[in-house]
Parts: C-alpha cells; sequence; structure tokens
C-alpha cells in the first residue's frame, strides 16, 4: 500500500511539472497549447502502460518541438500530424527491429555530455518566465518572482530532511499556490499562459492529401523527429536504469513510444518523446512503477476536462522553482571534478557534447560525440600496435606483432618492417594479430608485395581461424 501511495503522488507531482513544459513547447512550434496537452497525455500514458522502462516520464518534448516549427510555419497543424503518425511509425520498426541496443555504443562521456546540456537548458528554459511580452521583470514583480523562486526551491531542498511522507515538489508546490492565494499577491499562473479547458481528443485522419509530394515533405521532418525522440529516449533510459539500479527493456519501449505518438497524432496531439526533467522528478517524488506514469498522463486530460480552473491557479514561480532544482540535481557535478582526471579526449567529448547540446540539438551533439569518441579510440589504439624481433634461427627473422590491424593502424604496422635489413626468409607470427577490415588485408598484401620487390620470402604463421577466413574470402594473395 506504501508503494502505491508513493506513486500515486509522484504522478500527481509529475503531471504539475509536464503542464508548463507541454504548453510551452506548443507555443514554440506554433500551435494550439490543446495539442501539447493532448500529447502530453497519450504519450505519457502509453508509454508508462506498455513501455520497458517502468518510472521514466515521456510527453510533449521540447527537442521534438524546435524540430517541426518550419513544417508549421510552411504547411499548417495537420502537415505536423502526419509527420507525427509517420515518426511514430518510424520509432517503432526502429524496436520492431532490435536496434535499441545501439543504445551501447554511446560511450560514458557522451551520456554526461547529454546530461550536463540538457541541465543547462532545463534551467535556460525557466528564465524566460522572467519576461513579460519579451521584456524582462523588473521592481516589485521581479523581486515577487524571484522570491517564490527561491521559497519553492527551499521547501524541495529541505523538507526531504524533516519528512518523507509527501514528495518535496509536490509539497511546494501546493504550499506557494496556498501562500500566493491567501495573501492575493499578484504573480503570474499556468492560466497566464494559456487557458487548458477542452473537450475529449477526437479521432481523425490528418486532412493532408495521399500523395507522393506530402511524403516528400513529411519523410524528412519524421525522420529527424524520430531520431531525436529516440535519442532523447534511449539516453533518458538509460540514466533511469542507473538511478533505479534496474534493467528495462530498450526495444519494447521504442515500440511503445513509436506506438505512442501515433496515437497522439491520430488524437489532435503532438509528437513527444522521453523528458529528463519530469523523469527526475518522478524517480525523486518515489515514482518506480507504471502507475506513477500513467496517474501522471491520466491526470493531464482530467486537469483538461475538469480542473482547468484550479490549475491554471498554480503560480509559475513554484513550477519554476522545481525545475530549477531539477537541473541542479540532474547536471553530473562529478564531471566537472574529473575533467583534469580523465583522458584528455574523454574530457573533451564531455565539454563537446554538453556545448552542442545547448547550441544546436541533441542528436547532432550525440553524433558529434560519438565520432569524436571514436576517432579518439582509433587513434589511440592504432598507435599500441608493436612486434617482437626474433633473429634466433639462422638466416630467418620472426615478427611477433601485437594488436589489432584496421585502417588506422596500417601505416604504422608497415614502419615495423625494414625489408631492406632482413634476411632472405621473414616470417610473419600472427598469434598474437587480429585483423579487424579491408584495410588490415590490403596492409598484408602491400607487405608481402614489398618484401617481393626486395627479393625476400614473406611467410604468415599461426594465423587464427577467424583471420584465414577472413582472408580467404577476400582472396588475399598475402596467404599464398
Amino acid at each position: 500500500m506504501n508503494a502505491i501511495r508513493n506513486n500515486l503522488l509522484a504522478g500527481l507531482t509529475t503531471s504539475f511539472a509536464l503542464v508548463p513544459e507541454c504548453i510551452a513547447f506548443a507555443l514554440v512550434a506554433q500551435l494550439n497549447p490543446l495539442m501539447g496537452l493532448y500529447g502530453a497525455f497519450f504519450i505519457c500514458t502509453v508509454t508508462a502502460l506498455c513501455g520497458g522502462r517502468p518510472g521514466m516520464i515521456s510527453g510533449a518534448a521540447g527537442s521534438m518541438a524546435v524540430v517541426i516549427v518550419a513544417l508549421v510555419a510552411q504547411h499548417g497543424a495537420q502537415y505536423l500530424l502526419a509527420t507525427v503518425v509517420l515518426g511514430g511509425v518510424l520509432m517503432a520498426l526502429f524496436g520492431l527491429l532490435r536496434m535499441g541496443a545501439l543504445i551501447r555504443m554511446v560511450p560514458h562521456p557522451v551520456m554526461l555530455g547529454f546530461v550536463n546540456g540538457l541541465a543547462i537548458i532545463i534551467a535556460g528554459a525557466q528564465l524566460e518566465h522572467f519576461k513579460l511580452d519579451g521584456h524582462w521583470l523588473q521592481g516589485a514583480p521581479l523581486l515577487l518572482m524571484a522570491g517564490l523562486v527561491a521559497l519553492t526551491m527551499a521547501v524541495v531542498w529541505l523538507l526531504p530532511r524533516l519528512t518523507r511522507a509527501v514528495p518535496p515538489a509536490l509539497a511546494a508546490i501546493a504550499g506557494v499556490g496556498l501562500l500566493t492565494a491567501l495573501l492575493g499577491l499578484p504573480t503570474r499562473t499556468l492560466g497566464d499562459m494559456a487557458h487548458m479547458a477542452g473537450g475529449l481528443p477526437a479521432f481523425h485522419l490528418p486532412s493532408v492529401p495521399l500523395t507522393l509530394d506530402t511524403l516528400r515533405i513529411i519523410l524528412p521532418y519524421a525522420v529527424l523527429m524520430s531520431m531525436v525522440g529516440l535519442l532523447e529516449t534511449l539516453l533518458t533510459f538509460n540514466l533511469t536504469d542507473d538511478i533505479t539500479g534496474t534493467q528495462g527493456q530498450a526495444n519494447r519501449e521504442c515500440v511503445a513510444l513509436g506506438a505512442a505518438n501515433v496515437v497522439s497524432g491520430l488524437f489532435g496531439g503532438m509528437g513527444g518523446c522521453a523528458m529528463i526533467g519530469q523523469t527526475m522528478i518522478n524517480l525523486g517524488s518515489g515514482g518506480r512503477t507504471r502507475l506513477s506514469g500513467a496517474v501522471a498522463g491520466v491526470m493531464i486530460l482530467l486537469f483538461i476536462l475538469f480542473l482547468s480552473p484550479w490549475i491554471e491557479r498554480i503560480p509559475l514561480a513554484a513550477l519554476v522553482g522545481v525545475m530549477f532544482v531539477v537541473a541542479q540535481q540532474t547536471f553530473a557535478w562529478g564531471s566537472l571534478r574529473v575533467l583534469g582526471k580523465v583522458p584528455r579526449h574523454d574530457a573533451l567529448v564531455i565539454v563537446a557534447v554538453t556545448g552542442i547540446t545547448v547550441a544546436t540539438d541533441l542528436a547532432t551533439a550525440v553524433m558529434c560525440g560519438i565520432v569524436i569518441a571514436a576517432l579518439s579510440f582509433a587513434w589511440q589504439h592504432a598507435r599500441d600496435i608493436r612486434a617482437d624481433v626474433d633473429d634466433t634461427v639462422a638466416g630467418q627473422r620472426t615478427y611477433t606483432p601485437h594488436g589489432t590491424l584496421f585502417f588506422a593502424s596500417t601505416t604504422h604496422f608497415q614502419e615495423l618492417f625494414v625489408p631492406a635489413d632482413d634476411p632472405h626468409a621473414v616470417v610473419v607470427d600472427c598469434r598474437h594479430l587480429r585483423l579487424a577490415d579491408h584495410s588490415a588485408i590490403a596492409a598484408l598484401e602491400a607487405l608481402a608485395e614489398r618484401y617481393a620487390r626486395a627479393g625476400k620470402a614473406l611467410r604468415l604463421a599461426q594465423l587464427s581461424p577467424r583471420c584465414q577466413l577472413l582472408l580467404a574470402r577476400a582472396g588475399s594473395s598475402a596467404l599464398a
């Protein structure tokens, strides 16, 4: 019973944090705020009930809203809905093809950069609430806003020292909301962002022509939306695994996310993916099961249908304060301490991914981080190749290379041999040499040609069965 209560309260708390984000992201995408709320309801509920990572929260995400701004501006909301449906199909196919395991190729420094970048984005997004009509608040309104934000943050930080009966974020939102109502403080509320009242979402196919021209318009956006959504979801998935100490099902989560986007698009909602800020709120409030995510999603619908007059009274300052704490808790502060201790290329990846995430978008940042990490790995690994030389047999020199022969190490491998200085018979003992790619085969053939031109015999020995098969399939003359 205690676990059920904790998850119910965690879901309720998370729903309050979902509302302003989804409204803000809808406005960024130049859409009706109800589209963001409907998207949050469908995506949060479907992924919570059917996904592979209990405790993780998904919704109408800002990273995906930014992707489709140009589409909405040029073609309208109906083309967006078609894009959301197609993007959902692509996400589901990604999971059905069991490609979720590819997230294992994301190095840990990229994960740290991702977390740090999103923490900065979360904090930076809250600064917009300190503006009115594009201008910064000044004087008494600024002091009141800052004071309520500080009070909210203090409650979230200090309440756990007194009691854990209530999620601190929920207590802070409710307490600051009650305080502003009782004192009649003139502060901005959720209702100032947009009105939330609406009816049940209705099923309808996107009103777009079913032609190749339509596909040419929406496909690039759908691919980009699915890439961004899957990346953010799978990275948040890994983070949730680490925090909870449990193992989720990545492919199932991808399929559920795809299905949720398809349903959202068919019912007039925005596309979405995992939301790291709301996930941190849910986990920090004790949400560990599917119940917390389902409650958060259902509460969004209840806000729209019945509770909008009450929810619209929640001070923005309370939600801003909670999100500031989430940003502070999300940022991997330990990564700053290890920057001078880890290898320089890892430190570069952390800083680069953080900066690129903030400056551009998550997909670009993660791709750049993986490329930097891969190039650094290849560079380091290429320099590890070496060879022992044995001249104990008269008239014969035996080289025993150690390491992996691949595209980046072939030049260094060739430098290990000097045919002009070697005797007539040369043996390359390959028991400690691993051939990785076609460049390795080409390097061995080039080495054999160098010795042939010098009028000397080169023989490969102790090749592993795998390396022999690799050379045989390529029809390499190095085996001759």
